[in-house]
């Protein structure tokens, strides 16, 4: 079946019409686009990350709003606890969360819930530049553990494989923290 050049035109302006509102089709395999086949997930909001709270947080803009971003599925040493002392490679984790996204774009694709009992919005994130999934990167270098809490558990087999290989590798805060 041909398809009509006016049909394919009408779709590639409402591709551009959503991504210019904010929103998109994220894909991502968990690897950084590093392999094939990547898999298309929820709607996804495009934001720009003005700071870089600690490994598993941070602060963006979208649509007007600066948002409190917490990643789903995975936990990073403390270091901005209150009350509560740095923990081991917490330095190290922030570092690298601002190494990957900060100042940069990013997609965030929520699970079943969109915010945390904090009310920080809770979202895998990808950066926007190369669909790099920031959550699976900061597990398979050894900057962060897997952290399940359902209902948002759609990577979470993933995360765990990720973070197994990084300790059997001895990655990031595997080989400096004990435990």
């Amino acid at each position: 079946m041909r398809r009509s050049p006016l049909l394919l035109l009408l779709a590639a302006a409402a591709a551009a019409a959503l991504a210019a509102a904010g929103w998109s089709r994220s894909t991502g395999d968990g690897d950084g686009g590093a392999r094939g086949g990547q898999a298309t997930e929820g709607p996804a909001r495009v934001a720009q990350v003005v700071r870089v709270v600690d490994g598993d947080t941070i602060v963006v803009r979208a649509g007007g709003r600066t948002e409190r971003v917490r990643y789903i599925g995975i936990d990073t040493p403390e270091s901005v606890k209150p009350g509560a002392p740095v923990e081991c490679f917490a330095k190290d984790a922030a570092r690298e969360n601002r190494r990957l996204v900060g100042g940069r774009q990013v997609r965030l694709v929520p699970d079943v819930e969109r915010r945390d009992r904090f009310g920080r919005l809770l979202a895998y994130v990808y950066r926007a530049e190369d669909g790099r999934f920031v959550n699976a990167a900061l597990l398979r270098d050894g900057f962060a553990q897997p952290l399940t809490i359902p209902p948002n558990v759609r990577h979470a087999a993933r995360f765990r494989a990720l973070a197994a290989e990084a300790r059997r590798m001895g990655r990031g805060l595997w080989s400096t923290c004990a435990g």
